[in-house]
């Protein structure tokens, strides 16, 4: 394996599993200088800006049939069996909960603030720059939070402001806004200026639209990673090897495919964690095929976004941290490519930004 170079350890005395010393090994550093580190917890990648983001993330994003208070649950569940990376944004209409759920467990003494790496975006509705930290001061309420640890552009397409999370005219069709991307890229620098956000970076965006934002003229600060559906149907590498040339980390939501639950989603996809080489995999090291997609990805350099709001799932999945794939389970991995994306809204397509008519 490929070593990704900005990836390191930190001790969190507060969790409860190991990574294993093989992967330690196998990213070049000495038996010795981790046999030291007997509580080494939670792996984390260091982001452009010197912060640092777990390499596996809870992902919180569910549809409107699963109730508030499961989510809330899930993630009280989720801090106890050792996540503390979260995923969530404006669009998922649950921050409130998930902020209860924080709280929570803050005040019973599992965790502090500085433990929890929490992730929002900026819905389309809100990509004029004047809106941008509107956005974040109504998420930040509603998770009884004073920051968040990163903040993101949700989409590259902004929409018409307003109430409405996806406005549309009459005919059924999506109300676009006119919005200079490079602009809102601003308004995302002064909410790390102003210390409501840590970090911020882009989510759904082609390598593209990332340039937009690199080639920027007076650019204070580069997005810190990119978050983009990516699984073994829909691996990314050109994507993955375009942010790793900017220092700019690749995160993966739909890392164990999708149900067609959601309205958004391609219909009649193959379901991935039936896949029978992922199955075999799975068999040989006698895992779930959800922890073998997920153990893909960090091994890529990857963040991982693992998402259930089943207890027995929850604890599987945080178990991608502590196995190893062989390089011929990569190459098999790799092979699984087709370009297949479950999150596919066709609303979006109509405009001249939509990201995914590009290749990467």
């Amino acid at each position: 394996m490929k070593a990704f170079d900005s990836l390191v350890y930190l001790t969190r005395s507060s969790l409860v599993q190991d990574c294993d010393l093989e992967f330690l090994i196998s990213l070049n550093k000495k038996p010795e200088e981790w046999k030291e580190m007997s509580s080494v917890k939670l792996c984390s990648v260091k982001l452009n800006d010197g912060f640092f983001m777990p390499m596996l993330g809870f992902g919180t994003s569910a549809p409107n049939k699963v109730a508030k208070s499961e989510v809330e649950e899930a993630v009280m569940k989720a801090i106890d069996v050792g996540y503390r990376h979260f995923d969530s944004a404006y669009l998922y209409l649950n921050e409130e909960e998930i902020g209860r759920a924080i709280q929570k467990k803050i005040a019973d003494g599992s965790v502090k603030r500085e433990d929890i790496f929490y992730t929002s975006k900026v819905w389309g509705t809100f990509l004029r720059p004047e809106l941008v930290q509107t956005s974040l001061e109504i998420s930040l309420r509603k998770l009884q939070l004073s920051y968040v640890d990163l903040y993101l552009i949700h989409i590259p397409i902004p929409l018409k402001p307003g109430e409405e999370l996806f406005p549309k005219d009459e005919h059924g069709e999506l109300i676009f806004d006119t919005v200079d991307l490079c602009a809102t890229w601003e308004a995302m620098e002064k909410c790390k200026d102003s210390g409501l956000a840590k970090s911020i970076g882009v989510s759904n965006f082609n390598h593209k639209q990332l340039e937009r934002i690199l080639d920027k003229p007076s650019l204070k600060y580069k997005p810190v990673c990119n978050q983009v559906e990516c699984q073994p149907y829909l691996n990314q590498s050109k994507l993955l090897e375009f942010c790793k040339s900017q220092d700019i980390v690749l995160t993966a939501y739909a890392a164990l495919g999708s149900n067609s639950g959601k309205e958004w989603l391609s219909k009649n996809n193959p379901v991935l964690l039936e896949d029978p080489v992922l199955s075999a995999i799975a068999a040989r090291h006698r895992r779930t095929p959800a922890q073998v997609a997920l153990r893909y990805q960090l091994q890529r350099g990857v963040v991982a976004l693992a998402k259930s709001f089943n207890e027995e799932r929850i604890r599987e999945n945080f178990q991608a941290l502590d196995f190893q794939l062989t390089p011929e389970d990569m190459e098999s991995l790799d092979s699984l490519n087709r370009n297949i994306r479950y999150f596919v809204d066709p609303l979006f397509s109509r405009h001249p930004d939509f990201p995914f008519s590009e290749e990467c």
